[in-house]
């Protein structure tokens, strides 16, 4: 099987990394967590961030058969929509995706979120396998953060998501709806069951000590010095830690906007009368 050749790109607004995974052999790609640019204070969106993705992929001449999604993101507009309306390609996410718009639909009170999924193309379960040109993927269901959680695995790669960041900033909240410290554990562990020298490709860098963006290492490094989970954390331990660490965490500037677009896989709410599409904040409800 081919190595992949990956390209990734840094959005320091929301420090999410879009990554473009490709065949060598075939020109055939999957676009995983890509990001539609979203300003909270006028509620213009742009697709700055989605163009430069966009025109790496011409300049490449590859040819997109997916835009993956590892969960429904809460800090930025998925634009899968946008690309796939460019590119085409399929929408993919976890079948726990259903879980998540049984919430929000509630929450929100948006009766057009059907929770059955049928807004994504394709829902994967754990164990599921896809190609990208000759290169075959097996999906990993790692819930903790979201119930929807999803590594996407090759030989040699794993894309994570939001589960695991850099080593010297641990992991992911598990405050959300649908999110639990024990079973983010028990994913992570099993995310660093697979090979020391798998290249583990992270979804956010929040840089800690300001230093320079980073998104990728191994599971070695992540079983050394990951500074919440490292080998030699038990799970009560982990979940002491995690518990009273999201307790001091504000909410996502974007989570309330973000989770209705990407419940939607990454449409908007449909538009009123006036032709203009709204989202909605609801007021003391969480």
């Amino acid at each position: 099987m081919p190595e992949p050749r990956i390209e990734s790109f840094f959005d320091p607004a929301t420090w999410t990394v879009t990554h473009v995974v490709s065949c060598p052999v075939t020109r055939k790609a999957a676009i995983i967590d890509s990001v539609l640019d979203f300003d909270p204070k006028s509620g213009r969106t742009s697709t700055e961030s989605a163009e430069k993705v966009l025109a790496y992929v011409g300049r490449e001449g590859l040819t997109v058969d997916w835009h993956l999604e590892t969960h429904a993101h809460a800090d930025h507009f998925s634009a899968a929509p946008w690309l796939k309306a460019r590119l085409g390609g399929q929408i993919g996410i976890g079948e726990h995706i259903k879980t998540v718009q049984k919430v929000f639909s509630g929450i929100f009170n948006a009766k057009d979120i059907n929770s059955d999924g049928r807004q994504f193309d394709r829902l994967f379960k754990d164990g599921d396998v896809f190609t990208v040109g000759e290169i075959a993927f097996r999906v990993m269901h790692t819930p903790g953060h979201t119930p929807a959680c999803l590594a996407y695995v090759t030989d040699g790669h794993a894309f994570v998501g939001d589960t695991l960041f850099m080593p010297d900033y641990g992991t992911a909240r598990c405050d959300f709806p649908g999110g639990d410290a024990a079973t983010l554990y028990r994913s992570i562990r099993r995310l660093l069951s697979l090979p020391g020298d798998t290249k583990l490709h992270l979804c956010h860098d929040y840089q800690p000590g300001g230093r320079p963006p980073q998104w990728v290492c191994t599971v070695d490094e992540q079983r050394s010095n990951n500074v919440h989970v490292h080998d030699g954390v038990s799970e009560a331990e982990f979940v002491a830690m995690r518990t009273a660490r999201d307790k001091t965490l504000a909410m996502p500037t974007l989570i309330l906007p973000s989770v209705q677009v990407n419940a939607r896989a990454g449409n908007f709410p449909p538009p009123e009368e006036n032709g203009v599409s709204y989202l909605k904040i609801p007021l003391n409800a969480l």
